[in-house]
């Protein structure tokens, strides 16, 4: 089954909830799959934007607060107004240039705490992408490098934190595993 499909199916199946566009939040743990899944919604949707997370959280330690970032992006997309961020460079440590998004009819909004209970209200489809925690890890430091071991562990502590408190998993309408092992299923049509 085609994941990107079904979920681009049942965005568009639903009412906007982002100004007059869609909202998908591809959210779920570090080194699960998530970045994947939004680059082949972007292939199958052109025209969508993805913004990743990645970009928004105040470099390792900025997980567990992402309100302020998702209100200056979303907030005025929703009144149908341009969005922005500003980019965090992880090379250099430190906040960059304001990115302005422009509303679309699609925005997929990819990475750890994209689905964030502040901003449930204006998701179209959440989707909820887990893998093992060992592979997760593998994947993890394989992009990163492994001189970044003691940061991901204590990213995944973290993430531990914020899973319990905002309860994605739980409110998610698609569940993939990140494997690819599992069909992708559908909680809430």
């Amino acid at each position: 089954m085609d994941t990107a499909a079904l979920v681009l199916d049942l965005a568009y199946a639903r009412e906007p909830t982002l100004g007059a566009g869609r909202l998908v939040c591809v959210d779920g743990p570090g080194g699960s799959g998530k970045t994947t899944l939004a680059a082949a919604l972007a292939e199958r949707h052109p025209g969508s934007t993805v913004v990743h997370m990645d970009d928004l959280y105040d470099g390792w330690s900025g997980l567990l607060d992402v309100r302020g970032p998702l209100d200056d992006l979303l907030l005025p997309l929703a009144r149908g107004e341009a969005g922005s961020y500003r980019r965090y460079d992880w090379h250099q440590r430190r906040y960059a240039e304001t990115v302005v998004v422009a509303p679309a009819p699609l925005l997929v909004l990819e990475g750890v705490a994209s689905g964030v209970r502040s901003h449930a209200h204006l998701a179209t489809v959440t989707v909820w992408v887990t893998a093992p925690a060992d592979l997760r890890l593998h994947r993890g430091l394989e992009r990163d490098g492994i001189a970044l071991h003691d940061q991901w562990q204590e990213w995944m502590r973290n993430e531990e934190v914020l899973f319990a408190r905002e309860g994605v998993a739980g409110r998610a309408d698609v569940l993939v595993d990140g494997t690819g092992v599992a069909p992708p299923r559908v909680r809430r049509p």
